[in-house]
């Protein structure tokens, strides 16, 4: 009789989800969706570009032979990511690091939400099948690492205590405590936090290795990755020998003097970290709001960048074409050494605002000199040669070269050149080296109106 029921129950659905389409093929509609531009992103509407070098290779690479390619379009960041951007990052983990120490500690002390002091963090109920992404990394980072947390999250109604004369019992303070460095390890009187402890770990599905591989369960190919996300501030003392740069060392990442410059010291891995956190960022909110979830932040590939670096123009040598690194003022176009040892003649002896300079015709800033920028493609000198001719990427987890692009402000006028190819290895981190992100753009009718956000049915 259950059994009669049940098949009753599923023909009546079957017939309702019709009734409205009169027997007619009209498919199945999802939710109501139109495009939309990404906050500080530009469009860079797809099409074919001759790739590589239209001038002389003066350094005699050979890396970069012509190849007419064609990318699909995206949304590119209009700037490099800023120290103020990756900061906002770095807190975010930071917090997720804390919330979820002063929780396991309350769980441990059998307090509970309604509790004063460490208990108004500890654990809170939720739905498992559920879950916004942002609760989702949270289970993977830490509720999952044992039975006792595996359905409990974080109490994000309530604000973290900074302030540690405010703190509201013994245990908060000890949670906190293990946050900072040793007291033997600080200095001047201050004691900061222990960026060893800021770890991003998170999952995805390699599409590409699954695609090849003939057998295999989905689960063979999520990967996980765990990284260290503060920047190596280090590298202001490191990448130059008998140089005095201690105050980059000391004040670029965090004083608000340098908020909208573009972050260093970040290695590739870090980079694509961010971009991570970004989707998970956004996808929270939108979750939250019952909306659309966006497609993924991601680094671009080198094919993208570089058409998205020549804005349009055919054979140009530079972002706003070339071959000249001076208007027609006498101004030099971008931060870069353009003499021998007179870095300050672009007006500027390090990197200078995101913004600066005049974007190129893609509305993209700095897409030559100020940082170089991490992409995505792995480096080999001969990929022009076998690349595909349609979305052309090198992406081999084997290879630690990655491409960088752009040349930056230590370097000479032949790194700045749109169709100049560098590397540097994944792990490593440079006061040279930032990153801007890419997302697609979902579909391929797109026309000039969207570049200003507007929606289209």
């Amino acid at each position: 009789m259950k059994k009669f029921l049940a098949i009753i129950a599923i023909a009546s659905s079957l017939i309702g989800c019709g009734r409205n389409d009169r027997g007619e093929l009209v498919g199945a509609k999802g939710k109501k969706w139109n495009p939309e531009k990404p906050y500080g992103m530009t469009l860079v509407s797809g099409g074919a570009y001759i790739m590589g070098k239209s001038d002389d290779d003066i350094a005699a690479i050979k890396d970069a032979p012509t190849k007419t390619v064609t990318v699909r379009s995206f949304y590119m960041d209009e700037t490099e990511i800023t120290n103020s951007e990756y900061r906002q990052f770095v807190q975010w983990v930071r917090d997720s690091v804390i919330r979820a120490r002063l929780a396991i500690e309350a769980d441990l002390m059998g307090e509970t939400p309604g509790n004063d002091g460490i208990g108004e963090y500890a654990f809170m109920d939720y739905d498992p099948d559920d879950m916004t992404p942002y609760e989702q990394y949270m289970y993977d980072n830490y509720y999952s690492l044992s039975d006792d947390y595996s359905d409990r999250k974080l109490n994000w109604d309530i604000d973290l205590i900074e302030d540690p004369m405010d703190y509201p019992d013994e245990s908060y303070v000890m949670v906190m405590d293990s946050m900072y460095i040793p007291l033997e390890e600080a200095y001047n009187g201050q004691r900061t936090i222990d960026v060893e402890k800021l770890i991003f770990k998170y999952k995805y599905l390699d599409v590409e290795a699954a695609a090849r591989k003939k057998n295999g369960s989905r689960k063979d190919f999520i990967v996980t990755e765990e990284t260290k996300i503060y920047p190596d501030t280090t590298v202001w003392i490191k990448d130059f020998a008998y140089s005095y740069n201690e105050p980059m060392h000391n004040d670029y990442f965090w004083h608000s003097a340098y908020d909208d410059y573009p972050v260093v010291g970040v290695s590739w891995q870090q980079a694509k970290a961010f971009c991570q956190w970004r989707t998970d960022n956004k996808n929270s909110y939108k979750k939250q709001r019952g909306q659309e979830l966006v497609n993924r932040f991601r680094l671009p590939s080198e094919a993208e960048w570089e058409y998205a670096a020549r804005g349009g123009l055919e054979g140009a040598t530079y972002p706003w074409g070339g071959p000249y690194t001076k208007n027609d003022r006498g101004c030099f176009m971008a931060n870069f050494k353009p003499l021998r040892g007179d870095y300050a003649a672009d007006q500027a002896l390090y990197t200078v605002e995101a913004d600066a300079y005049e974007p190129n015709d893609y509305d993209l800033y700095n897409m030559a000199g100020n940082v170089s920028e991490w992409v995505a493609s792995s480096y080999d000198p001969n990929a022009y040669e076998y690349v595909s001719t349609m979305n052309p990427n090198v992406s081999d987890p084997l290879n630690a070269r990655k491409v960088v692009r752009g040349g930056s402000w230590k370097d000479v006028a032949y790194m700045i050149q749109v169709s100049t190819r560098d590397y540097e290895y994944a792990d490593s981190a440079r006061s040279y080296i930032g990153f801007r992100t890419v997302q697609d753009y979902l579909g391929v009718d797109q026309d000039v109106n969207m570049r200003n956000g507007a929606s289209r049915r």
